[in-house]
């Protein structure tokens, strides 16, 4: 058994697994840190997108 977990340990196939699963929780924890941040400003950008196009189907 010892064997068998240090093998897995050193083996590196599953190294891109692990490293984007790190990844995603970091951004998912910044997400949730900066969250009223982040609604703020994709509201500001829809209305602003909003306010253009009804400017160009004028």
């Amino acid at each position: 058994m010892k064997n068998k977990v240090a093998a897995f340990w050193k083996e590196e196939e599953g190294l891109g697994t692990l490293e984007l699963i790190l990844i995603i929780g970091v951004i998912i924890i910044i997400a949730l840190i900066f969250k009223d941040q982040i609604k703020k400003l994709v509201t500001r950008l829809l209305v602003n997108v909003s306010s253009k196009s009804d400017e160009f189907f004028e």
